[in-house]
Order: C-alpha cells, then structure tokens, then sequence
C-alpha cells in the first residue's frame, strides 16, 4: 500500500475541521478522524488507532486528555510507516515548571520528539474563537466574563491562522522538520480589553470580572465540568499570570510570510455573525 494520506485526527474539533477543509481544498488526500467521524479514532479505543494509520504518510495530532496514550500511538504510527508527524501543543510548554496544566500535552511532545519520525510541534496562544466557540461564549452572551486573570496580557491567535500554518506544514515536508513553532497573534491583551472590545463591536453591554482560580473552578462545576477539568482549565490562569507567555512571537510570519490576524479582525467577523446577540 503506497503511504499518501494526510491523517487529522480530532477532526471535528476547532483546527481540526478547518484543516480538514484547507487540505482538502489543496487536493491533499486526507482522513478526517475523530469519535464521530466516518474514521472513527478514540484515545480511550486503541483497537480504533490502527484503521485510522493505514496508508497514512503524515499524521496532525492533538494530545489526548491525559498523558501517556501518545507514546503507543507514536509507535504504532512508525510501524505504519507515517513519516512525519505535526503536534498541536500549548504556548512555551517547556516554560510551564512545576505546573499541573498541560501535562498531556507535554507527555504528548515528549512521545513526538523521541521518535524517529520528522516532527514540527505547533504551540498557539489562546484562541479568539474560545470566545464565541467555547467555555468564555455563554458567559459573554449573558453579560459577564469572570476569569482569574488579571494585567497580565494574551496574544491571542486566531484559529484560522493555526488552521492556516498547520495546511501549510502538513503539505510542506522537509522545511519545518524538528521546528517547534511558537504561534501569536500580533499584540496582546488582557481579558478586560478583549471583552471591551466584544461589547464594543457587537453593541451590547458586557463587562469582565476578575475572580480567583477557586472560584473559576468552582463556577465551571456548577456548570457541568468535572472536577478535575475544572482544576485543569483553573491552572490554566495560575501558569499565564507568571507571565512567562505573554509576548508575541514572529514564528505565524516565518511560516507563512505574513502578518497574524488581529483580535479585532476577529471580533468584527464573530459579531457580525451574531456570535454575542442574546
């Protein structure tokens, strides 16, 4: 079987179906995989890992949810004979310490880079779309957003643009080989001025409250989260409020010879969307 197929797994996820669409638009052969995908692939499922491998050449990976599950995966994709793997991680993992936040995603880049595989790691700030696509969206649509996060800012990046520069690495082999790209939007901001900036755009009144990490977790449980998901997203703004992330970076241009879309480029297009409207 010749190896030709470009894997994305998490495919219905926020980067993975847009690079879905971009490869697919590029006239990649791709398999979208996700658990419900017509590819089904589970972390918790390894008898679903190597459907999803065969006759693939290169693999775009999202660290499961807890850490481990990527080493066996590494493995069985060598053994499959997949050739290059892109990692999607999180903002300066190495940088994180003694933090709980992220363990997955560092165990992840430990099985990536150990392998004998060419790998590029993709490590994005924040998403703008985590506010109108995610946890911060019902929060935001009702008024306020309470967060423990403070003046320290977050280049925010635009998820097109990590769907933008993933295309591009995917279809790209040998120039971003053992690369380890740390993804920003072009300035950042504190969560204050990012919601200001909502409730500017889409007309309406909403404001930002700052909060302690306890609260935060104990809010999201109230809302259906697990603790220990609670915990993990709480950590989340314990680890940004060191600071230690929140310059911006050049590597979106490297990758793509352009600029980083701007928070408000964003903001303009979710809210003429109706992403805030009650």
């Amino acid at each position: 079987m010749t190896n030709d197929t470009t894997l994305v797994l998490g495919a219905t996820g926020k980067t993975g179906r847009r690079i879905v669409a971009r490869l697919r638009l590029r006239g990649t052969p791709v398999r979208a995989a996700s658990r419900s995908s017509r590819t089904r692939f589970d972390w918790s499922d390894p008898g679903s890992w190597d459907a999803a491998l065969r006759g693939a050449a290169v693999a775009y990976l999202v660290a499961p949810s807890v850490p481990g599950p990527m080493h066996e995966f590494v493995a069985r994709a060598e053994a499959a004979g997949v050739r290059r793997l892109v990692l999607l991680s999180g903002r300066g993992a190495d940088t994180w310490g003694d933090s709980t936040f992220g363990l997955d995603m560092r165990s992840a880049e430990d099985a990536v880079r150990g392998s004998a595989l060419e790998w590029t790691v993709l490590r994005p700030s924040n998403f703008n779309q985590n506010f109108d696509e995610d946890v911060f969206h019902a929060p935001l649509v009702a008024g306020e957003l309470a967060l423990p996060a403070g003046a320290v800012p977050e280049p925010f990046i635009d998820v097109e643009d990590v769907a933008d520069v993933a295309a591009t690495v995917l279809t790209e082999p040998g120039r971003h080989a053992g690369r380890t790209y740390e993804l920003t939007g072009p300035r950042a901001l504190t969560f204050a001025e990012a919601v200001e900036l909502i409730s500017r755009a889409s007309g309406r009144s909403i404001g930002y409250r700052q909060i302690s990490p306890a609260e935060y977790a104990a809010a999201l449980v109230e809302e259906g989260l697990s603790k220990d998901d609670a915990h993990h997203i709480a950590e989340m703004f314990v680890m940004m409020e060191r600071g230690l992330i929140a310059a911006t970076t050049d590597d979106l241009a490297t990758v793509l010879g352009r600029a980083p879309r701007t928070f408000e480029d964003y903001v303009v297009r979710a809210a003429a969307a109706g992403a805030w409207r009650r």
